[in-house]
This record gives structure tokens, C-alpha cells and sequence, in this order.
């Protein structure tokens, strides 16, 4: 029986702009921080131009920003920004996670993620599971677009939550609010499960910035 061919690897470019995403949101390179191509390349040993093109898809997604004067820094972090981030994830977020339940989609990498983040031993790990636990709840909701677009949302949030941190009671907070939304979502009920992650994310942002209450409480757009 012929054995499977070896996936192949990822290009240049894809590589140099998964490692730099990966820098951004543990905190190893922080909001503000120049970019420099020619740095870059060098330091990952390749040329200017898959730096080049994997920082214009890292500025589509909202992590890094470009500027004519400045050149290309990490994106800043401040309430407004976080309120917009948010606000998008509470639009959309829920109802992707209505339509995976309703699909009867598998939830098993939800359930790892989750693993993953009380096992985590530092911050930037259980940043980084966080981020694959959320995505797992949206990923098999059956409609594409919705998926790309929460994702790079989800990495806006993450770098959201590399900025602001969390103390210990927020980590178990959040941990027992992801065990209850992974609970209901595996038990069917995908109305109550949206429901419980638009309280989460609302609940997230508040508590990283709690003089802004601004923050949209619209309810859950499948509700009603």
C-alpha cells in the first residue's frame, strides 16, 4: 500500500509571517515596535520580498500597521481599539457558534484547546490556546468568509490580551466561562451557547478596561 506523500512546506513567505504573528501575540514584540524589512529578512535568513509580502497580509489582518513616514510597526493597543475588536467579535462570533452546533460539527479541538489553556504555564501559552479554543468554535460553522474574517479578528484579540494581561481570578474566570460555552454548545443547545460566549466576550473586555462603558451590549444578533 503506497505510503502518503509528506505535506509540503509552507513557502517562505508564509513562514516569516506565521513566525512574526506568533512574536506579536505572545508580547515578544510589543505595540508600537518598528518592523524593518531589511532586519527581518536577515534575521530569518531569507530575502526582502517574502518580508515584504508577509507584512502586507499582517497589515490586512490588523496586527501590524503601515504608515508612509513611520514605516511598518506593531499595531497599538487602547480601549477604542479594543472596543471596535470586540464589538465585531460580538456580532459575529456567536452566531458562528450557533451554526456549528446546529451543524452537529465536531467540537473535539475545542475541547483540546481548552486542555491546553489550564495546562498552560505561562501567559503567552495560554494566550496562544485561548486563541485556537475560540477559533475551534466557529471553525466548522459552514461558511467561509465568516471564518477568515473571525480570524483575524481573533488575532486583534489576541494581541488585545497580550497588551492588557490577566491576573489569576480573571484566568479562572474566563476558564470556567470557556468550560460552560464548550458544555452547552456539546449538549446541543446552540441558542444558549451563543448566548454564553456573547456574555464572555463582553464580559472580557470589560474587565481589561473597566472605566469604558461605551462597550456595545447589543444582545446576541441570533436572539429574538
Amino acid at each position: 500500500m503506497p505510503t502518503a506523500a509528506p505535506a509540503p512546506l509552507p513557502s517562505r513567505t508564509q513562514f516569516v509571517l506565521d513566525a512574526i504573528r506568533h512574536a506579536v501575540l505572545t508580547g515578544r514584540l510589543r505595540p508600537g515596535q518598528a518592523l524593518v524589512e531589511t532586519e527581518l529578512a536577515a534575521h530569518f535568513g531569507v530575502s526582502k520580498t517574502p518580508v515584504r509580502e508577509a507584512l502586507k497580509t499582517l497589515a490586512g489582518t490588523g496586527l501590524v500597521v503601515m504608515s508612509q513616514y513611520k514605516g511598518v510597526t506593531v499595531r497599538t493597543v487602547d480601549a477604542a481599539m479594543a472596543r471596535e475588536v470586540y464589538d465585531v467579535r460580538l456580532l459575529l462570533e456567536p452566531e458562528a457558534l450557533r451554526r456549528t452546533v446546529a451543524r452537529a460539527a465536531g467540537l473535539d479541538p475545542a475541547q483540546e484547546a481548552l486542555a491546553e489553556a489550564e495546562d498552560a504555564s505561562d501567559g503567552a501559552r495560554l494566550r496562544l490556546a485561548n486563541r485556537r479554543f475560540h477559533g475551534a468554535l466557529y471553525a466548522a460553522c459552514g461558511n467561509p468568509l465568516l471564518v477568515r474574517m473571525l480570524d483575524d479578528v481573533r488575532d486583534q484579540a489576541a494581541l488585545v490580551a497580550a497588551v492588557t494581561g490577566s491576573t489569576g481570578a480573571s484566568r479562572e474566570r474566563e476558564a470556567a466561562e470557556h468550560r460552560e460555552i464548550l458544555r452547552l454548545a456539546r449538549s446541543g443547545d446552540g441558542q444558549a451557547a451563543a448566548d454564553a460566549l456573547h456574555g464572555h466576550i463582553a464580559g472580557v473586555v470589560h474587565r481589561a478596561f473597566p472605566a469604558e462603558d461605551g462597550m456595545r451590549q447589543a444582545p446576541c444578533p441570533s436572539a429574538g
